[in-house]
Parts: C-alpha cells; sequence; structure tokens
C-alpha cells in the first residue's frame, strides 16, 4: 500500500476547482475539485479480444500516468478463469512504477478480492455492484441486497486501515437484461450504501444507455444523501461526453474515462466503450477546466495501445487531431 505521504500528495495533482454557479466569466475562482480517473488498464481491457500481458498493462499504467492523469484503475483482483483479460493483477502491481501524485486503485467484488488487492499494495479501492438482481447474478453471482452487504463489509474494513475505498452502482441508468432502472430505486440503494459511506459513490452507466436528464437528476439526488459523487459513463450510444459534462453541472466531482474509448463489459451484451480519456479531456480544457493531463502524451498513449490492439480505437482526438485555440487558451486562462 503507497505511503500516507503519497496519498496525501496524490490528492492535489489534477484536481481544479470546478462549481458550475460560478462559472460566469472564465477568470472566476470556483470551488470544488475534478478528479479524472483513468480506467483504460482494467475497464478498457476486460471486454478485448487481444489480451494483453501484465507487463504491457503495467507499462500502459505507466505511459498514463506520466502523461499526468492523477488516477488510475490499474487491476481487477477477479477469478481469472472468469475474466482472463486480468490475469496476474499481482504482477502488473508489482511492475508498474509508483510516482508520486498518482494514485493506483484495484476493483475488487469481494473480501478475497480485498484481501489481494492489500497484499498487492493498491493506494486506493473500488468495489462494484449492480442496482438489478438479474444483472448482479449473472456479473457476479449475488443479488442487489446482497452486493450492498458486501459493500458495508469492504467500506469498514477499508476505514478501519486508513484506505480510500469507492463504490459504484453499476447499470445504474438501465439494464440489459431489466430494461430501464428507475431514479428512484437507485437512490434507495444508495442511500443503503450511505449507511456505511465510502470515500466516493460512483453511478455507472454501464452499457451507455443513459441521457444528460437522467444523469443530472441521479447525481444531484446522490449528492443530497451527502456523498461525494463519481459519474462512469460508457459512449454506446454516442451520449457518453454529453453526460460527462452534465453530471459536472450537476456538481460531481471524479470522471471516469478510458484512453483510447476501449472498454465493455463482458456480460453485458453490446455494451462499449467508456468515454475516452483524451476526448475527455478536451471538452475539460475546452470549458476552462484544468487538469494538469498533457493532451499531446496522452494522445500518444492512446495510439500505442491501438497498436498493441491491433485496431484503431474509438476515440476521436487522436483522428481529428488537439485544436489549441480552444483547449490550450481556455485551459491556461482558467489556471
Amino acid at each position: 500500500m503507497g505511503s500516507a505521504e503519497e496519498r496525501e500528495g496524490s490528492g492535489s495533482r489534477g484536481r481544479v476547482g470546478y462549481h458550475p454557479a460560478t462559472q460566469a466569466s472564465p477568470e472566476a475562482e470556483p470551488p470544488g475539485v475534478v478528479t479524472v480517473c483513468d480506467v483504460g488498464p482494467r475497464d478498457g481491457l476486460q471486454n478485448e479480444t487481444v489480451n494483453l500481458s501484465p507487463e504491457l498493462r503495467a507499462q500502459l499504467c505507466d505511459m498514463v500516468a506520466g502523461a499526468g492523469v492523477p488516477r488510475i484503475e490499474a487491476a481487477s483482483f477477479v477469478n481469472p478463469r472468469l475474466v482472463p483479460q486480468m490475469a496476474g493483477a499481482e504482477e502488473v502491481m508489482a511492475t508498474v512504477g509508483r510516482r508520486r501524485g498518482t494514485v493506483l486503485a484495484g476493483l475488487v467484488l469481494n473480501e478475497r478480492g480485498l484481501e489481494r488487492a492489500l497484499e498487492a499494495r493498491v493506494d486506493e479501492v473500488h468495489y462494484a455492484f449492480p442496482v438489478t438482481d438479474t444483472f448482479a447474478r449473472r456479473n457476479q453471482n449475488t443479488t442487489v441486497e446482497g452486493g450492498l452487504e458486501t459493500g458495508k463489509r469492504l467500506v469498514a474494513r477499508c476505514r478501519a486501515l486508513s484506505m480510500r475505498i469507492t463504490v459504484t452502482l453499476s447499470v445504474a441508468f438501465g439494464c440489459p437484461f431489466e430494461g430501464r432502472v428507475e431514479p428512484a430505486h437507485v437512490l434507495r440503494v444508495a442511500e443503503r450504501v450511505m449507511e456505511e459511506p465510502p470515500d466516493e459513490l460512483t453511478l455507472a452507466d454501464t452499457i451507455g444507455v443513459a441521457v444528460p436528464s437522467q444523469v443530472k437528476e441521479l447525481t444531484a439526488g446522490a449528492l443530497r444523501l451527502g456523498a461525494v459523487v463519481g459519474g462512469h459513463f460508457h459512449n454506446t450510444r454516442n451520449t457518453g461526453l454529453a453526460n460527462a459534462a452534465a453530471a459536472l453541472e450537476a456538481g460531481a466531482t471524479v470522471l471516469d474515462a478510458s484512453v483510447g474509448g476501449t472498454g465493455g463489459c463482458p456480460f453485458a451484451p453490446r455494451a462499449t466503450g467508456n468515454i475516452p480519456t483524451e476526448d475527455l479531456v478536451y471538452m475539460l480544457h475546452g470549458m476552462g477546466i484544468p487538469t494538469g493531463i498533457d493532451l499531446d502524451r496522452l494522445i500518444q498513449v492512446s495510439l500505442w495501445l491501438g497498436d498493441q490492439l491491433g485496431k484503431e480505437l474509438p476515440a476521436l482526438l487522436p483522428r481529428a487531431g488537439d485544436f489549441a485555440p480552444v483547449s490550450r487558451t481556455r485551459a491556461s486562462r482558467a489556471d
């Protein structure tokens, strides 16, 4: 586990002031923070047909960190027989470089995964469970109630160790098996989560069906529960970046993304990639929200990953290129 100094130092890099109510002019000094978390080494690769070795996945983490991304979901401590793309999580964590200002997170689904993650010295734990019973059974062999109880135990264990933990509510906007998921149901589950509050609560559009109005409603509702809210959006129906902007406007302070726009869930039919980190960063910089991320270096990481996977990735910025009059001017004005 990273030292307290490293975790403390990681809180400032890539975190920037932002509050929509104060954005009347580019010169405003708004309160709040926005953190970009790249989930490419985990969510981005778990549904790919090409399995990258632990060494290459560690290299991907190093390259993403080198571009200035402050938080990276580096590995998944799940059963490798079920998700072979994530085999060798311990090797990834042992190989990746540790740098001040970069948080390396690990996904866990149960107590065994948590113990593996702790032994591998992750800086932060991410736990996810679905808000529908059908998806919970197919994805994690549990129920919503079972996922809630597991989450409470994991949060309590992490708190006892002074380890940060994020809880993610999967299929929060729609389920491939049960269809529409009512916001009231999601917020009831979120309220139960907050009985043993994690450091952050992330709302995940696992299959990419959300629209901005839904995102604003759920984000605002989770904030009323006292949660620090994050958003995790897939671009399956080309609404991902609009949803990310809507989450920010509603008060979310963390956004997940995947370099190159890779991603998808092995247990969610037709689910495609996450919003691309480079496209998200371009949007944030153009909105006057600096991130501390080097966009040019991030584009090079995306192109490198495409070469490793043998295909052109979904992200648009590597194809179209940066447009500095927007991304550089507005971001520097907000610094």
